[in-house]
Parts: C-alpha cells; sequence; structure tokens
C-alpha cells in the first residue's frame, strides 16, 4: 500500500483546457471547489468537508458514499485532480431544481476516478461513481450506478471485467474466485432486479448486484455496507496489481477498456436521465468528455467496429437496446460463480 497521509498538502494547479467549463447555466456554484483560492486545491480535508457537512442533514444521501469512498482511497494511493475538473465540476439542471456536482481525480494506477451527484426535488438522487485503471493494468473498472426517488431505487454496484468472465475463465479465476462468497451475500440481501439483456451480461461479474427496492432503512444500509465492500475489494485488488510491461499486452488493455467505454457511451440507460436535466448537447459533453472520457480518444474503433449487429443498413446504430432478443429474470450464475445463463429459461 502507498503512502498517503490523510490531508495531502496540495492537488495539483487544473490544466487548462480547451473547451470552455460546463458552467453556462444560472445558479452554477462549485461547491467543491469554492474553499480553493484561485485554481490550485489548498487540502484533501477541503474537498470532502462539503460532503460530510451535508451528510448530516438528509436521512439518507449518497454524498455519504463518496465521502467514504475518497477517504478510504487516499489510503492506498495518492490521489491528485485531473485536468477534468476544471471543465467539469458543476452544471444546474434547466429546471432550477437539481445540480450536477462532479468530482474527478488519478493517481499512479487510476486513470480516472470520477463522481457525478445529482439531488433533485421529490428525493430524486443520482451516483454514477467509477475507477477507470491506467493501461498498464488488466483490473476490473469499479462501477456504481444507483438512481433513487422516493417511491424506488433501482442500482447496479460491481467490479467490471475488462474481459468476457463467461468465457475468459483465467481472467474470472485471477478476479473474482475469492469474492464470489461477498457477492453471494449480498445477492441475498439485495436480490436480482429484473430481466437485463445478454449483450449487458458481457460487461457484468459474477458478483454484479444488480437490483430495484422500494426505500427503506434496512436497504440503504445493506447498499452502503455492499459499496464499501466492493470499493474495498477494488482497491485491494490495485494495490497488489504490478503494471505490465509487454507492449502488446498493454496495447490489449487499451482496447478493451475503450470497447467498455464506448458500449457505455452509447446504450447506459442513465442517458434519459441527464437529458431531462440539461438536455441533450450537454449530456452529450457530460457522457463523452467527463463519465465515459477516454471513449474519443483511448482507440479509432467506433461502436459498429465493436459491435456490428448493431449497424444498420443505412450505416447507422440501432437504438435497440438488445440485438440477440434473450434476457435474463433471474441470475444467471450459481452460488460457485458458475454461469448459468444456457440453461435458463
Amino acid at each position: 500500500m502507498e503512502s498517503c497521509p490523510y490531508n495531502i498538502s496540495s492537488i495539483i494547479s487544473m490544466s487548462t483546457l480547451k473547451k470552455p467549463p460546463l458552467q453556462y447555466r444560472t445558479k452554477i456554484t462549485n461547491k467543491y471547489l469554492s474553499n480553493f483560492p484561485s485554481r490550485r486545491c489548498c487540502s484533501f480535508t477541503c474537498m470532502l468537508r462539503p460532503l460530510m457537512a451535508e451528510n448530516s442533514a438528509a436521512a439518507f444521501s449518497y454524498k455519504r458514499f463518496i465521502h467514504f469512498a475518497l477517504e478510504e482511497t487516499i489510503k492506498y494511493t495518492q490521489l491528485s485532480t485531473s485536468p477534468l475538473q476544471e471543465n467539469f465540476n458543476c452544471l444546474a439542471a434547466m429546471d432550477g431544481k437539481a445540480e450536477l456536482q462532479m468530482l474527478s481525480f488519478e493517481s499512479p494506477k487510476i486513470r480516472l476516478l470520477r463522481s457525478l451527484y445529482v439531488e433533485g426535488s421529490d428525493g430524486m438522487q443520482v451516483l454514477d461513481f467509477a475507477i477507470f485503471p491506467k493501461q498498464e493494468f488488466d483490473l476490473p473498472i469499479f462501477c456504481a450506478n444507483f438512481f433513487t426517488t422516493a417511491s424506488m431505487n433501482i442500482i447496479v454496484l460491481d467490479l467490471n471485467p475488462l474481459q468476457n468472465v463467461i468465457s475468459q475463465r483465467d481472467y474470472k479465476e485471477k478476479y473474482y474466485k475469492h469474492l464470489i462468497p461477498l457477492g453471494h451475500n449480498y445477492s441475498e440481501l439485495l436480490p436480482w432486479g429484473g430481466k437485463i439483456t445478454t449483450e449487458s451480461l458481457k460487461f457484468f461479474s459474477p458478483i454484479v448486484i444488480w437490483t430495484k427496492f422500494s426505500p427503506s432503512e434496512h436497504k440503504h444500509h445493506a447498499l452502503y455496507s455492499a459499496f464499501k465492500d466492493y470499493l474495498k475489494s477494488w482497491l485491494e485488488l490495485m494495490d497488489k496489481a504490478s503494471g505490465e510491461t509487454d507492449v502488446p499486452r498493454i496495447m490489449s488493455n487499451l482496447e478493451l477498456q475503450h470497447r467498455y467505454l464506448t458500449w457505455r457511451a452509447e446504450k447506459d440507460p442513465g442517458h434519459q436521465v441527464l437529458r431531462r436535466l440539461v438536455g441533450e448537447t450537454f449530456t452529450k459533453e457530460v457522457i463523452r468528455g467527463f463519465l465515459f472520457n477516454g471513449v474519443d480518444d483511448l482507440g479509432s474503433k467506433t461502436f459498429t467496429d465493436y459491435f456490428p449487429e448493431y449497424k444498420c443498413d443505412d450505416g447507422t446504430i440501432n437504438q435497440k437496446r438488445s440485438m440477440i432478443g434473450k434476457s435474463f429474470e433471474s441470475r444467471p450464475w450459481d452460488q460457485r460463480g458458475e454461469f448459468i445463463g444456457n440453461v435458463l429459461r
């Protein structure tokens, strides 16, 4: 584990980017960075303070998750602010009732750690938290996608594999074998949430938590516990990981991550929520420039290069969620983490 004090004395200055910051709307304030002089962050504690202050005000808030994630991560590695932070920080929704709050960091093994948090009216909250490893590592991608309203929670929590764990058994054994009991325990507390397409399943691991539930203190506690345990598991994998030196393998990691980003940037169901909040133009910028940063510069292949089955006769992308047509209403892995989707009906 890398040595990292709780107070990081300074976080790198944010580099000036060509595109103007996403601060065009009224009522946009940079809550996380407003305490910092000029464009330099004074300490990591300052960045966490707004999270801690607002956490106590609400019965349930995903800001608690972000606070934990940042505190836990700096136990393992030295985080620096990403250059993305200057352009992507806060963006007001069109109705003036919600705000997108964004944080982004990097470290020696992390290409991008980023968080998007939205708190709207009537109990609506969104958390999209992810950690992408650098290309020298074939680590899974930490993924937490949570959508909450006053009546429903829609949850995906996983260590998304770079490789297909259904067909690549060695990758599954390397990263998931010891985590199967953890995933099984939480699958009982947070049961399978219903139909999921075969195409999407390729980007999930045997320990994925895909669930829906009505808000309750018990369920929220279970979700927070799962988030902490999954994040700790990912950080431990990162801590033990050695960087690849073989160029072909590095390039393979890069292409696999680009393939993942390309799929998510095109087919992620959360896009609809963003469009309602900030409109089509800003949604595209946030998706391609922030949430799935790298989709435009980590590789040159297009969506239909990776997924030709979605290509229409006129060259456009078919907007259907599934081209295969098969979906899984129940969990397609057994208690040992073995895929049983081929026998499910």
